[in-house]
């Protein structure tokens, strides 16, 4: 048995105010792309691990399912003053994503955010090989990819409370979806959380291959049927 704990962060009560307030004026887009920073209308705050577009041409992306359920308001931490510019339209438990349907005016989708490119999926890569992650708390660092345990993949990229659903990339492929922090498996529990990347003494992360969440999300027939990144 795994011992696991989700990275999700509880927001601020005046931000998470803002996520469930319209604004009075008109305002600019906001600019979103994997790795951004979201504030969900719960007092939640996580990471975006991605946007682009389903085969009925809607705007889309994704985040970890414990970020909230769905009906969940969505604003981009950047521009919170912008109001919500998106809805939790689904949220899987047993695989732990959600689809997130975004207004398209409110939204300027991007595949660049700082370090992180995002020009295609991709399986999981194999034990050994370097992978990289990026969220709004501790930013975009790469390190080895330990592989699949069970039902989850690990990887010992350096991840703390808020970026829970950003991304897991292999150059500019998604591979992946962050969700947690593995402390323990079996009778061992080893907490040690990553405050800094320059330290790589910590536990290990885990993520979810992203081909199973988007095989998982084509079953269902909604929003993100058929998903392609920007």
């Amino acid at each position: 048995m795994k011992l696991r704990t989700v990275l999700a962060l509880t927001a601020t009560a005046g931000a998470a105010t803002l996520a469930g307030t319209a604004t009075a004026h008109a305002a600019a887009p906001v600019t979103l792309g994997g790795g951004s920073g979201i504030i969900l209308s719960n007092h939640t705050v996580c990471s975006l691990t991605t946007i682009g577009h389903d085969n009925a041409g809607r705007l889309v992306g994704l985040t970890a399912g414990h970020c909230g359920p769905a009906g969940t308001l969505v604003s981009a931490e950047k521009d919170k003053f912008a109001g919500p510019v998106g809805t939790i339209t689904a949220a899987d438990d047993e695989l732990d994503y959600a689809v997130i349907e975004f207004e398209p005016d409110k939204v300027v989708p991007v595949r660049t955010i700082g370090a992180t490119t995002i020009a295609g999926t991709a399986p999981a890569p194999g034990p050994g090989a370097q992978i990289c992650s990026d969220g709004r708390t501790t930013g975009f660092n790469c390190s080895v990819n330990w592989g699949p345990l069970e039902d989850i993949d690990l990887g010992q990229t350096c991840s703390n409370h808020g970026d829970s659903g950003g991304p897991i990339t292999s150059g500019d492929r998604l591979v992946g979806m962050l969700q947690g922090g593995l402390i323990g498996y079996g009778a061992l529990t080893v907490d040690i959380p990553c405050v800094t990347a320059a330290f790589p003494i910590h536990s290990p992360t885990y993520y979810r291959p992203i081909d199973q969440i988007l095989s998982s999300i084509d079953a269902t027939g909604g929003p993100g049927t058929g998903y392609q990144p920007i």
